[in-house]
C-alpha cells in the first residue's frame, strides 16, 4: 500500500542529501541558491556555515522553533511506521533501514532548529505558486519532496504555475523527486514539460545517486534559454 499522507509533512534534509538528490557540483554550490519548500532542511544552515549563500522559502517559517519540533513529533511515528510495513517501497541505501531514517531525520531537524532559531533572515516564509522575489534574482532553484510528489494534493494547473514561479526567480530549476507518494511517476509531468519546452525553456530528466522511494531516483531540470527582458 502506497503511502498515505493528509498533507506535506514537515520533514527535511541534509547538505549531503541534497548534494545527491541534486546532483550538486562544487561549482553550482557556490552560487546564489534558492531553496523552495525547504522545511526543516539542515541544507541552509551547511552550506551557510561552509560559506554559501542559500534563502530558504516556506510556509512552515511562520512558526516558531518549538511549533515546528511540535509538528514534527506529531508525524514522525506515523511516517515510519508506514516505512516499516511496505519494505518493498523503499531503497536502503543510503539510509539503511527505517531507524536509520528517522536517526537522519531527527539529525537535520536538531541542525535546522539550532539555525532557525537565530531569527535569520535567511529563511523567508513564502510559499508557491507566488515568491516574494526579483526576476532572475538566483542562479538555481531547488525544490525537495513537494512538486510532483505531492501530485494527489494539488491540481496541474498549481504545478505549472510553480514551476513558471520559480523560473522566474531563478536561471535553473531542479526538482527531486518525479514520482508520487504511490510510487508512480506524476501525470502531470510530461504536459508541464512540453508546455515549458515550447516556451523556449531546455528540460530535461537526470539520473542521479540518491534513492529512497524505488523508482526514485530521477530529477527534472529546466534552464532558461534567454535572459530576462
Amino acid at each position: 500500500m502506497a503511502m498515505q499522507l493528509e498533507a506535506v509533512v514537515p520533514f527535511g534534509r541534509s547538505l549531503d542529501e541534497y548534494c545527491q538528490m541534486f546532483a550538486l557540483t562544487p561549482e553550482a554550490l557556490t552560487g546564489n541558491i534558492l531553496g523552495v519548500a525547504d522545511g526543516p532542511a539542515s541544507f541552509n544552515a551547511e552550506l551557510t556555515a561552509q560559506g554559501g549563500q542559500v534563502t530558504s522559502v516556506d510556509p512552515l517559517y511562520a512558526f516558531t522553533p518549538d511549533d515546528i519540533q511540535q509538528r514534527f513529533d506529531a508525524v514522525i511515528d506515523n511516517i515510519i511506521e508506514q516505512v516499516r510495513q511496505t519494505p518493498d517501497d523503499w531503497v536502503w541505501s543510503y539510509h539503511r533501514s527505517p531507524d536509520d531514517l528517522r536517526a537522519n531525520r531527527l539529525r537535520v531537524l536538531a541542525a535546522f532548529l539550532a539555525d532557525y532559531s537565530r531569527g535569520d533572515s535567511r529563511y523567508v516564509v513564502g510559499e508557491l505558486p507566488t515568491l516574494a522575489f526579483a526576476s532572475g534574482q538566483f542562479d538555481l532553484a531547488l525544490c525537495s519532496h513537494f512538486l510532483f510528489l505531492y501530485t494527489d494534493h494539488f491540481t496541474y494547473e498549481f504545478h505549472l504555475a510553480a514551476m513558471l514561479e520559480m523560473l522566474r526567480v531563478a536561471r535553473e530549476v531542479r526538482v527531486f523527486p518525479l514520482l508520487t507518494l504511490g510510487l508512480a511517476r506524476s501525470p502531470y509531468l510530461p504536459t508541464i514539460q512540453t508546455v515549458l519546452t515550447a516556451q523556449g525553456y531546455t528540460v530535461r530528466m537526470m539520473q542521479v545517486p540518491y534513492e529512497l522511494q524505488r523508482g526514485g531516483n530521477e530529477m527534472l531540470v529546466v534552464t532558461r534559454n534567454s535572459p530576462e527582458d
